[in-house]
C-alpha cells in the first residue's frame, strides 16, 4: 500500500526496455546521437509545435534552469506559495537564479488567482534601484493540492504576467496527468494558452530520470546548452535520457500511464468518502488529500501503508479540522493496483 508518491514507484516496463535496448553499443555523448533527435522530434510532435528542447535527469534541475534563464539576478519570480519551487527544491531556483527572488502568493485550492495576480503586479513594490523586479510567473500542473489549471483560466494569468512584462514557466512535473484528466491537446493547455516554458516531467509518470525543459519560442533558447552545462546538467551518456522520453511519447504511453494513475486516484477518493473521509480538494490529477483521526493514520502505518502527512494549512473554507485530525496526501501511480487501494480503505476502516 504505497501511496507516498508517483516518484516511489518502477519503471514504467515499455521504459526500461528502451533504456536496455540503448545500451547496447556505442553512441556519442552530451546529446549528439540518435536517441536525443527522435525524443526532441516526439516532444515537437506532441506540442504541435517546432520547440527548443533540452533533456535533464530531475525535476529541480528542470524549474531551476528554466525559472533562472530568464530571471536576472534582481528578477521576482511569483508563484503560489506552496509551489514546489517554494517548498520543496532547497532553495536551488535561487541558486541557480544568481540570488532571484521567489514570491508567493495566496490562493484556494493550491492555484493562483487572476484577481490576485493582478493585485500583486500592479502594488507599487517594485522598481529600481531598491526593489526587485518581476520577471518569471511559475504555475504548476498539477498543483500542490492536486488540483489543475484549465487552459482559459493560465491564458487569463499568462495575459496578465506579459502585460506587465513577465515570463510564463510552468512546472508540469505531473503535466501528463492534468492532461489526461482535461482531455486536451497538449498545446492547448501550454503554449496556446501562454505558456512560454515548460518544465515537462517524465519521471513520476513511469521514467526513471527523465525531464525536459521545452522552449516554445525557439529564439528564447539562445545560450541555453551552455547553462544547462555549467548548472552541470549534462549528461555524457545522454542517450540514456533520451531513451526514456522517447519511449515515455511513443504511442502516447505518457497519457496511458497517467490515466491509469488518475482512475486509481479517482477510486481511492469514492471509497474513502463512502468511509467517511471526503476528499479536501477536487481530486483533478493523481492526488487524494483527506484529513483523517491520528488513530486511523497510526493504523494505516501499522498495516505498512505509506504515506505523507502535510500541515494543516491553506485548506479550503468550511474544511472541518478536528483537534486529532491529520492532513495526509495520498499519491497513486502507473504501477497502482486495485487491490492495493481496497486493502488501504478496508485498513482505514477497520
Amino acid at each position: 500500500m504505497n501511496f507516498a508518491s508517483d516518484n516511489t514507484a518502477g519503471v514504467a516496463p515499455e521504459i526500461m526496455i528502451a533504456l536496455a535496448k540503448a545500451n547496447e553499443g556505442f553512441a556519442l555523448g552530451y546529446g549528439n546521437d540518435t536517441w536525443t533527435r527522435r525524443a526532441e522530434q516526439r516532444i515537437a510532435d506532441v506540442f504541435n509545435r517546432d520547440v527548443a528542447s533540452f533533456l535533464v535527469t530531475t525535476g529541480t534541475a528542470c524549474n531551476s534552469l528554466a525559472i533562472a534563464h530568464f530571471a536576472p539576478p534582481w528578477g521576482a519570480v511569483l508563484c503560489h506559495e506552496n509551489a514546489h519551487i517554494v517548498t520543496d527544491e532547497c532553495g536551488a531556483p535561487e541558486f541557480f537564479g544568481n540570488g532571484i527572488k521567489l514570491v508567493g502568493l495566496p490562493g484556494d485550492d493550491g492555484k493562483i488567482g487572476a484577481a490576485v495576480l493582478k493585485a500583486a503586479l500592479d502594488k507599487p513594490q517594485w522598481g529600481a534601484p531598491h526593489h526587485f523586479a518581476p520577471s518569471v510567473l511559475s504555475l504548476s500542473q498539477a498543483s500542490e493540492a492536486g488540483t489543475i489549471y484549465r487552459p482559459a483560466e493560465i491564458r487569463e494569468l499568462a495575459d496578465i504576467a506579459h502585460a506587465h512584462g513577465l515570463i510564463v514557466h510552468m512546472d508540469g512535473a505531473r503535466l501528463g496527468n492534468a492532461l489526461a484528466r482535461l482531455n486536451a491537446p497538449a498545446d492547448e493547455a501550454t503554449w496556446k494558452a501562454g505558456v512560454d516554458v515548460l518544465s515537462f516531467g517524465a519521471t513520476k509518470g513511469g521514467a526513471m530520470a527523465a525531464e525536459a525543459i521545452v522552449f516554445f519560442d525557439k529564439e528564447r533558447a539562445a545560450g541555453f546548452d551552455r547553462r544547462r552545462k555549467r548548472g552541470s546538467h549534462l549528461l555524457s551518456k545522454h542517450r540514456f535520457v533520451a531513451a526514456q522520453m522517447e519511449a515515455y511519447l511513443t504511442d502516447d504511453l505518457w497519457l496511458r500511464l497517467a490515466r491509469h494513475a488518475n482512475t486509481m486516484a479517482d477510486r481511492l477518493s469514492d471509497r474513502l468518502a463512502a468511509a467517511g473521509l471526503p476528499p479536501v480538494w477536487p481530486v483533478e490529477a493523481n492526488e487524494v488529500f483527506a484529513l483523517m483521526s491520528r488513530g486511523v493514520c497510526d493504523r494505516l502505518k501499522a498495516k505498512g501503508a505509506a504515506f505523507y502527512e502535510r500541515l494543516p494549512d491553506n485548506l479550503p473554507k468550511g474544511a472541518a479540522v478536528k483537534p486529532d485530525s491529520v492532513l495526509v496526501r495520498l499519491v497513486t501511480s502507473f504501477a497502482t493496483t486495485t487491490a492495493e487501494v481496497d486493502e488501504f480503505v478496508a485498513a482505514a476502516g477497520d
